[in-house]
This record gives C-alpha cells, structure tokens and sequence, in this order.
C-alpha cells in the first residue's frame, strides 16, 4: 500500500508462545520510505491551458517592454562597418529617421511591430509550453536511461536541457514571421511597397532562407537556456520539483539559462541575422557571410551585438522565461482550485 511518501508493505508474521512456534493470524507492518526518484517520476503536471495561458502572458509582456530594444540590437549585429563616434551609432540604430525629433526617433523603433507581435507570442507559447511535454516525453519513455548515464538529480536536468534543444530546433517552422519582422528591423527598403500577403506569395519558402543555420543555432541555444534554468534550481536550489521554485528562484535561475543561451549562440546568431536581413532579391548563403566576416572583419564580428545583447535583450529573454516558469504554475493552481 502506497500512503503519501511512503510504501507500507503488510504480511503475516510469527511468535513464540508456550515453547512451541505457531502461526498468529495477525499483521506486522513495515515502512519504507521511497526514494526521491520514484517521486519525481510521479511529480504533478501542469494543465496544457495553464502552460498555453502562462507562455502566451509572457510573450505579451516582453513584446510591449521590449521591442525597441529588440529593434536596437538588431540593427547594431546588422552593422557591417566599425563604429567610431556618436554620430555614426546614431546613424545605425536610428537609420535614416537620425535627424527627426527624439520622439520620432524612438517610434522609429517599432517598425514590424505586427509580424513582432505574431512572431513573438507563437514563439513565447510554442518554446515554453511546448518544453514542458518533450520534457515529459523523455521522463516517461527516456527517463530510466538519463538517469542510469547521469544520476537522478543531473538526469533530470539533462532531459529539461534536451527537451528545450529539440524544441529550438522544431522552432524553425515560424521563421518566415522573424524573417518579415528581422527585415522590418534593419531593412525596410526590402519591402518597396509589398504588403505581407504579397511577399508570402512571392517569396515561397524564400522565407526560409537560412533554415539550417536557424536550427543550428536554435538547438544550443534552447540546451542552455533551459538547461542552465534546471541546473540551478536542482543544484543552487536544491529542488527536486522546479514548479515549486519560488519567484525569486525563478528569477535566478532564468539569469543563469538566458546569460549560457545568448553566449552559446551568439556567433549563430550574428550569422542568422545577416542571411535574414539581406533584400529579398540579393540573398546571402551562410557560408559566404562567414568568409566575408572573416576576410573583412574579422573573428570578433561573431560577436558583435553581445555587450547589447546581454545589457538588453538580456533582461528580456530574462523576463519572458521567468514570467512563463512563475505564471504556469499560478495560472494552473488558479484553475484547478487548488
């Protein structure tokens, strides 16, 4: 019999009486306590509507906090010249709206705010809802070998860590919609005059120029980022349930995940971003932009845009991941009236 924690096993037992060993028709009971892998195996999941209410939240907040800065960065990894003074940082982020009023100049900075607003909250809801049951794929099917290879507390975190990779990899399939806001972003001269509809019909799966060097940066990436989130909550938490981590918790772990994911992908990164920001007419192969950057700037244009990466688009993959991780539970105790 199972009760709580603790497995209570019954079975008859003997005694000795007047010198002769006779069976007593009575019980002894034992307990023992199971061990905490056989309870994480039993950990209760989140409701599919709690994960698609907690993501989708999340994705809507850092989409309105966040876009400019998104803007910034974009246009700053785009950049293919050294910048040398004020003047020509101005003239990269805010392009050929520089000389206009600074509040002109700050709306400049939300230009393809719709394909941003689909792309943004599909991906927030198809990432950090779509984690949670690869993850509980591989702790059903999978989860006996990860913990035979890596012990039980690592192993768990290394199937959150591969769950997210499969997932970034599976991300691919709304790239068309960053393509559209990248080009908004850093290239707008792309679009002459074409509404989405049109570009769709005349570009095809053009849309999905780059696909592979996407997945190839997505898959390390995604590794880290949840992976970094598991490792600290399992490690400097010591959490054997993650949902149970509390927001701060969250917070640093959502820290950690984010800071590994963007140094990890960052030279992808750099690479994705200049295959999608090139005219729909004259597109770029990978391979060729890693020559150009090679042979005209250099091993460190892998990482330009980092520094304003981790300053900015930092704090926003911070605060969508850790939104998500503290609103799915919240939205599913809500609706399970717990």
């Amino acid at each position: 019999m199972i009760c709580g924690k603790n497995i209570i096993l019954l079975g008859p037992s003997s005694c000795v009486y007047n010198n002769c060993e006779k069976k007593v028709q009575h019980y002894t009971v034992q307990i023992f306590r199971m061990s905490p892998t056989a309870v994480s195996r039993s950990d209760v999941k989140e409701s599919t509507l709690a994960r698609l209410l907690g993501s989708g939240s999340s994705g809507i907040a850092e989409l309105a906090v966040f876009h400019p800065v998104d803007t910034i960065a974009k246009r700053l990894m785009s950049n293919q010249t050294k910048i040398r003074s004020a003047s020509q940082l101005n003239s990269v982020i805010f392009i050929d709206k520089k000389l206009l009023s600074k509040r002109q100049k700050f709306f400049s900075l939300f230009p393809g705010l719709g394909y941003a607003a689909g792309y943004k909250v599909l991906q927030r809801i198809y990432k950090y809802s779509g984690q949670p049951f690869v993850r509980d794929y591989l702790t059903n099917h999978h989860g006996k070998a990860f913990e035979a290879t890596f012990g039980a507390k690592t192993g768990k975190a290394m199937m959150a860590s591969c769950a997210g990779s499969l997932i970034g990899i599976g991300e691919i399939v709304l790239l068309p919609l960053d393509v559209l806001k990248i080009k908004r972003q850093t290239n707008p001269e792309a679009f002459r005059g074409r509404g989405v509809v049109r570009i769709v019909r005349d570009e095809g799966f053009g849309l999905y120029r780059g696909w592979q060097w996407t997945a190839a940066r997505n898959a390390p990436g995604s590794f880290a980022l949840f992976g970094g989130s598991a490792f600290t909550k399992g490690y400097l938490f010591g959490l054997s349930d993650y949902n149970e981590a509390s927001w701060y918790q969250n917070f640093i772990a959502s820290i950690a995940g984010a800071s590994a994911s963007l140094l990890i992908s960052a030279p992808l990164d750099v690479i994705k971003t200049r295959i999608q920001n090139r005219n729909f007419d004259r597109p770029e192969t990978g391979f060729k932009i890693v020559s150009n950057m090679m042979k005209y700037e250099g091993f460190s244009s892998f990482f330009k845009g980092l520094v304003p990466k981790l300053l900015m688009t930092g704090p926003k993959l911070v605060f969508s991941f850790w939104l998500a991780q503290t609103l799915i539970p919240v939205f599913d105790t809500a609706l399970s009236g717990k």
